[in-house]
């Protein structure tokens, strides 16, 4: 009796043209697949072309832009108030003065001036107004003076003298920064009055301080600017003067020197900022704000505030 044994018999068959085009097509999709090299250089070409593009438009706009240009200034003159022929005084009168009232009429000097302000300073007026004169007013005579302030003659614009409109604000992360500021300003820090004679000036305070001594006090003709109010820029000063070596003690006053140059700029910067706001005459301004901004190779100021006097009638 024999035994039969089934074998599996296998499909040796060749493939179809169906499986073969299948089979192409997954091989084909496998080489379009996107790796994650792909997509991570991809996204680097992205941004290199993005910044490059950038950077050529900065480029063209810095080409188009030309040089700096320096701000150009027109010189500006402000005419003073006249006296003409009335003497000094308190009220606007045409009649003589009586003896008393002229028994002394000349203009307080800057050691006068300082004197009367050593214990209450201002901060951002300038303190080149005329104080009051020693003159004791009383109605025995027949007139009573003139209130207009010094000046030459004729009867002269109605302005608000610059040390009484103008107000200069600084401001400074640190003291290094604040000298250099003066230093480019070519402002001269300097303490007066009190218990020592003459004024102390300080300057190119940011790299090797110097100092120099005026005794005459009644010499110095700068318009100058000292503190109204509490600032940690006032501590500022007195730390610059006491590393220039500036004697403090006896409660002396901190003033700032303004050099002509600078003024000139600034009431330059004053009357084009009215110009710009419909107020061409320096008769019209109250007060002019002023900041210390970084500009230039340094430090400029500009207006950032301005105010106006009310029309008369």
């Amino acid at each position: 009796m024999s035994s039969v044994v089934n074998e599996p018999v296998s499909d040796t068959s060749p493939p179809s043209q169906e499986e073969e085009r299948l089979e192409e097509r997954r091989a084909q999709r496998e080489k379009l697949r996107t790796s994650k090299f792909d997509a991570v250089t991809s996204l680097f070409m992205s941004l290199i072309w993005f910044l490059g593009v950038f950077v050529l438009m900065l480029f063209i706009v810095w080409m188009l832009s030309g040089k700096p240009r320096p701000l150009v200034l027109n010189p500006q003159i402000e005419e003073a108030n006249g006296r003409a022929e009335n003497p000094e005084g308190f009220e606007r009168d045409f009649e003589p003065p009586g003896e008393e009232e002229v028994e002394e009429l000349l203009e307080p000097t800057l050691q006068d001036t300082l004197e009367a302000v050593t214990d209450a300073v201002s901060s951002v007026a300038a303190s080149l107004t005329t104080v009051d004169s020693r003159t004791v007013a009383d109605t025995q005579g027949t007139g009573r003076g003139d209130s207009r302030p010094p000046g030459p003659e004729g009867e002269g614009p109605d302005t608000v003298p610059r040390s009484e409109r103008w107000q200069l604000n600084f401001s400074a992360k640190d003291i290094k920064e604040y000298a250099r500021q003066l230093d480019h300003l070519k402002i001269e820090l300097a303490a007066a009055g009190g218990s020592i004679q003459g004024v102390d000036y300080a300057f190119n305070l940011a790299a090797s301080p110097q100092t120099r001594r005026q005794v005459d006090s009644s010499q110095e003709k700068r318009l100058y600017f000292m503190w109204k109010k509490p600032s940690p820029l006032q501590k500022f000063d007195q730390r610059l003067l006491s590393q220039a070596g500036v004697d403090l003690s006896g409660n002396r006053a901190l003033i700032r020197f303004i050099p002509p140059e600078l003024e000139q700029v600034l009431f330059t910067l004053e009357m084009q900022f009215a110009t710009s706001k419909g107020h061409p005459s320096v008769s019209e301004i109250a007060k002019t704000i002023f900041e210390c901004i970084p500009g230039g190779d340094g430090y400029v100021f500009e207006v950032v505030d301005q105010r106006y006097r009310r029309a008369p009638g």
